[in-house]
């Protein structure tokens, strides 16, 4: 790995360029529900994020919002298929969660699908909880 961006706000470059998703390359445009740029949504919703690249490009990355207060929470965690299974996002998880711990945060929730499981429960070291949800 070429670099690990650790935890902030000072990757303006790594957020704006795009990320790789599963079924490929996606750029952050394509996350943005509102006609808000990707950096200025990021920076409104965000506690921050962790970046990392291989030959300059971004092949994993997670962002973390919060609630102002005690609570963060992972969202939009996405390593290059390539670089699955090489322990990439469990680091990214575990920067961003060191991250969260220094900006004062007490509570580091996540949602994720059922097939992530061991990656969320066993790797990451989140345990499991009730949750709710309510489609819109």
């Amino acid at each position: 790995m070429d670099a690990l961006h650790t935890w902030g706000f000072g990757a303006d470059a790594e957020a704006s360029e795009g990320t790789v998703a599963p079924d490929g390359p996606m750029a952050p445009e394509d996350l943005t529900v509102a006609p808000v740029g990707w950096s200025a949504r990021v920076r409104r919703h965000s506690l921050g994020w962790v970046c990392a690249r291989r030959a300059g490009m971004l092949v994993g990355f997670v962002n973390v919002a919060w609630d102002g207060g005690d609570h963060a929470f992972l969202l939009d965690t996405v390593v290059a298929p390539p670089l699955w299974r090489t322990g990439l996002g469990t680091r990214l998880v575990d920067e961003a969660r060191c991250g969260a711990r220094a900006a004062g945060c007490e509570w580091l929730h996540v949602d994720f699908e059922s097939r992530l499981t061991p990656f969320y429960l066993d790797r990451c070291g989140f345990g499991p909880t009730a949750a709710g949800l309510l489609r819109l």
